[in-house]
């Protein structure tokens, strides 16, 4: 295998592939990257067993091939090289080694047989469907914070994507929840989603999928089976495993009475939570809100350290609230708010606060309180 390729191309298509690699495993194939020469087209495979990426690239290709190497060694090796530098792939594979040659540089890269590199099995999808990059990128972005972290409840480590219905009709649903809160984003159903299994993404594949999607004029193919998950663009492909279990019914949890309305600036809002929490106790990070007419009071109170208080002008016509939070959890809810306003909608202190932006209910927030 000989092949030229561009530094920026081959640093794109090889950072991609090495952040699936496990740093730590006790294959050694799984740490290469499966390089393939064919045409004028060089493909970048890496996999972890639980999900596979795939990342074509244009190459000038003189001996079409196939090799594996280190991913991370010639990530290294590719991010130091010089800006607009043309990179040369030599594979020797009689000697098992591989030559990368940019300029004056010259490096020799152990390799293992292509034949040992693990490939996927093969799925049958039930479901096909494209979606814009925007609407995917949203979907997972609003709802990725609220993934459990918990190994105990593994079915709550990742994003439950499925149809469901809404007051609009059947819509697309991410929903990730940890049990101190919960993210429940919709969009509208793409064509041919409709009979789409409902499946758990796991954290790590949200990671990453996040890599496909910052292009927003990218159309995004999507495929769906009980086992696996696709997401395709024409020259990078993301296949994973998706988490063996059942999601929760998580309708119940949130609430539908909550009839006392709060609206608040969301960016002052955030700030001001970020500002009091600076003195709380890393532990319970608690941040009392108390409710007037018109007026939130922030309050926080660490006896080891000391105490904080701040004032917002807020939208409130009910009677007084007392009900404390963890501060961590109000700040993430609040930076999920695209639009100016935050509406909180209350029941009681003890009970589970909803969350929305302005009057848009296609994205909905729920947080427990705590006890302050």
């Amino acid at each position: 295998m000989k092949l030229s390729i561009e530094r920026g191309t081959l640093l794109k298509a090889v950072a991609q592939a090495q952040s699936v690699v496990e740093r730590r495993n006790t294959i050694p194939i799984l740490a290469n990257v499966l390089i393939e020469a064919e045409g004028n087209t060089v493909s970048f495979r890496a996999t972890d067993l639980d999900i596979e990426v795939t990342d074509k690239a244009t190459a000038q290709v003189e001996r079409p091939g196939a090799t594996t190497v280190s991913a991370v060694t010639l990530h290294e090796i590719v991010r130091k090289l010089p800006d607009g530098a043309l990179v040369t792939l030599i594979d020797d594979s009689a000697a098992g080694r591989l030559t990368v040659e940019a300029g004056r540089s010259n490096f020799n890269l152990a390799t293992l047989p292509k034949e040992d590199f693990p490939v996927m099995a093969s799925s049958e999808y039930a479901c096909n469907f494209s979606a814009k990059a925007p609407v995917l990128r949203r979907l997972f972005d609003k709802s990725k914070f609220a993934i459990s972290t918990e190994e105990t409840r593994y079915y709550l480590n990742g994003v439950y994507m499925h149809v469901s219905d809404a007051e609009s009709g059947k819509v697309l649903r991410c929903v990730a929840t940890d049990g101190h809160r919960l993210a429940r984003i919709d969009a509208d159903l793409p064509e041919g989603a409709s009979d789409m299994p409902g499946v758990i993404v796991p954290r790590k594949t949200v990671g990453e999928l996040r890599k496909l999607l910052e292009d927003d004029d990218m159309i995004i193919a999507v495929s769906v089976s009980e086992t696996k998950i696709r997401f395709a663009t024409p020259n990078l492909t993301l296949t994973s495993k998706v988490i063996d279990g059942t999601f929760p019914d998580y309708t119940r949890v949130i609430p539908q009475g909550n009839t006392r309305r709060m609206e608040v600036d969301a960016a002052e809002f955030a700030q001001a939570v970020d500002r009091v929490a600076t003195v709380s106790s890393e532990r319970s990070r608690a941040v009392k809100l108390s409710l007037d007419e018109d007026r939130l009071i922030l309050s926080v109170n660490a006896p080891d350290s000391g105490a904080a208080e701040e004032e917002l002008a807020v939208a409130y016509g009910d009677e007084k609230l007392e009900i404390g939070f963890n501060a961590k959890y109000l700040l993430e809810i609040a930076s999920q708010v695209d639009r100016e306003n935050a509406v909180f909608l209350f029941n009681s202190a003890g009970d589970p606060t909803l969350m929305r932006e302005g009057n848009d209910l296609s994205a909905v927030y729920v947080v427990m309180p705590m006890r302050v």
